[in-house]
């Protein structure tokens, strides 16, 4: 990851991730603390543990987008998914009985992909059906689906809605046909808004939509179009992404197989597009929640599972290659189908790598991921870390402030516009110095 963004001397999109999720870098997770892992979950939790979360990936897509670089698959029949469901509830049952969580509820739930919504009703439903016999979600605060346009039915979203879920994510990504076709999206612009009178019908409390800005293809007025028509919807939370171009995309191996460039905007261009999508939600009541985000003013506004995940929540990450953050440890399964599915067969948790973070790392994480809220309050991490990150971090505030993308003030750091536009870009600075300058995935 390049770490000179906050000097913009990096203009153009090239091969690498940019968005940052956690801290330290996945690449120094090994599977030599695994060990600390299984330790870890045979010991009670503390008397007055963190929210918990449950993530449960489901790893099927219709067809792979060009820019994804997920652990998905394009190739599982019916038999297969079924196999697939028994072993994710199975092991959300091994994690039920587990000293680590005995007594304690999910305060929020996640269904990521993939595409959750590429699972029909019944297989859906009995994939419930199954976790319920060891965990429930009844007292959850949020449960969110993930969803492509064109597998939804308005059945389906009832079934959906049935089971819990209070929050739908809708990927858009784009309304513009050609450039929904040239980055291999399965869906077109007619299902998006099918699916979403069928969302609103079920009545769920918050639909999301997704764009992603800078796509191949994308022009000022596709995109122009794109924020306009996705404001008449109305949703009440917009999440919009800056197109990046991680190594195992099938638009980056298409860049070295041609020797060309990879026609993707340069990050002034995507920075601007988002600008002006915010600018135009912004006119129309909408208030920033995050550098990505942005909510209509509602009693159910708002990311539970965000804010808990960036304010040190554990979570349970469920299902292939999923991540985990439980007693200060993070972790990793098994990234591939066979040895995930043999793992769960054997009667074992699929650990395949982790890393037992220091108490300034699990500072330094939270700091970074708080930033990307615009905000800082200092004060936070006087009482949950015992430490004034003004002095700790003086350097980094200070090279923010320089450059004019943020301002200290009292207690609070905010960024400026400008800060939240290449807020990725900033945090590296934050890193300890054997973490800069390496390879973040």
């Amino acid at each position: 990851m390049e770490l000179d963004v906050i000097n913009d001397s990096k203009k153009n999109t090239e091969a690498g991730s940019y968005f940052v999720s956690n801290y330290p870098p996945f690449s120094v997770w090994s599977p030599e603390h695994v060990p600390a892992v299984r330790s870890m979950l045979a010991e009670p939790a503390p008397a007055d543990p963190p929210q918990l979360g449950l993530y449960m990936h489901i790893p099927f897509c219709r067809k792979r987008c060009k820019f994804c670089y997920f652990r998905v698959y394009t190739d599982k029949n019916a038999r297969d998914i079924d196999d697939y469901m028994e072993a994710l509830a199975t092991e959300i049952g091994m994690y039920a009985h587990q000293p680590r969580f005995a007594g304690r509820q999910f305060d929020f739930v996640y269904f990521g992909g993939g595409t959750p919504s590429y699972l029909s009703a019944d297989q859906l439903e009995r994939l419930i059906g199954r976790i319920n016999e060891h965990w429930t979600w009844d007292s959850a605060k949020e449960v969110t689906f993930e969803c492509e346009p064109g597998t939804l039915k308005e059945s389906k979203l009832q079934a959906i809605k049935r089971i819990g879920v209070t929050r739908v994510s809708l990927g858009i990504e784009h309304l513009d046909d050609d450039v929904l076709e040239i980055n291999g999206r399965a869906h077109r612009s007619a299902e998006v808004f099918k699916a979403y009178d069928w969302a609103r019908n079920a009545g769920f409390k918050q639909i999301n939509v997704d764009l992603i800005a800078g796509m191949v293809g994308e022009t000022e007025d596709k995109w122009r179009d794109t924020v306009e028509r996705t404001l008449a919807l109305a949703p009440d939370s917009l999440t919009i992404y800056q197109m990046e171009l991680p190594h195992n995309t099938v638009i980056v191996r298409e860049s070295r197989e041609s020797g060309e460039a990879a026609p993707v905007a340069d990050w002034a261009t995507k920075r601007r597009w988002v600008d002006y999508a915010f600018q135009r939600f912004a006119d129309a009541g909408y208030v920033v929640s995050s550098a990505y985000t942005m909510v209509k003013p509602s009693p159910d506004a708002g990311f539970v599972y965000r804010d808990a995940l960036w304010h040190g929540a554990d979570m349970v990450g469920t299902g292939v290659a999923s991540f985990s953050h439980v007693g200060g440890i993070h972790f990793q399964n098994l990234d591939s189908w066979e040895t995930y599915l043999a793992s769960i067969e054997r009667g074992e948790l699929p650990l395949s790598r982790a890393l037992p973070a220091t108490k300034k790392q699990l500072l330094i994480r939270e700091l970074i991921l708080q930033l990307k809220l615009g905000k800082l309050d200092t004060n936070y991490f006087q009482q949950a870390f015992e430490t004034d990150v003004r002095s700790e971090f003086s350097d980094a505030f200070a090279a923010i402030e320089r450059e004019g993308y943020g301002k200290v003030e009292g207690e609070e750091v905010r960024l400026t516009r400008d800060g939240l536009l290449r807020v990725d870009g900033l945090l590296p600075q934050f890193f300890e110095p054997e973490f800069r300058n390496i390879r973040y995935t």
